[in-house]
């Protein structure tokens, strides 16, 4: 009785050092500092929204994880508690607005962030 005690125990510390580990280098992995990256892409927002609706797969697989510089007509700014979201609209459809949206933080939280003093 007293080996299946041990054995249990030890398949214990197991999945918490294998949670541990997972935990460390999957879901807290570092992430890029956008504010300080190049952009690996430069692009109109016209053109933007060309690529995607006439190849969404081809697009996701070029930009998908990248940093893009977007320049362009900004049409709508919507703000939320925490968020401002940029809209460039090229169509409307059954569920609004069609275009590109840019979601992003808004300038106090961003200065604040900077500048903790504030």
């Amino acid at each position: 009785m007293k080996n299946w005690i041990k054995i249990v125990l030890i398949l214990i510390g197991v999945a918490a050092i294998t949670a541990l580990i997972v935990y460390k280098f999957y879901i807290n992995k570092p992430h890029k500092d956008i504010e300080k990256a190049d952009a690996d892409f430069t692009v109109k927002t016209e053109n933007l929204y060309k690529e995607y609706t006439s190849n969404k797969t081809h697009s996701d697989s070029l930009y998908n994880g990248k940093v893009i510089e977007i320049s362009g007509k900004i049409d709508k700014v919507e703000t939320t508690d925490s968020l401002v979201i940029l809209v460039a609209v090229f169509s409307q459809d059954d569920f609004g607005d069609a275009g590109i949206r840019c979601t992003m933080l808004p300038i106090k939280m961003m200065l604040k962030k900077l500048l903790p003093e504030l």
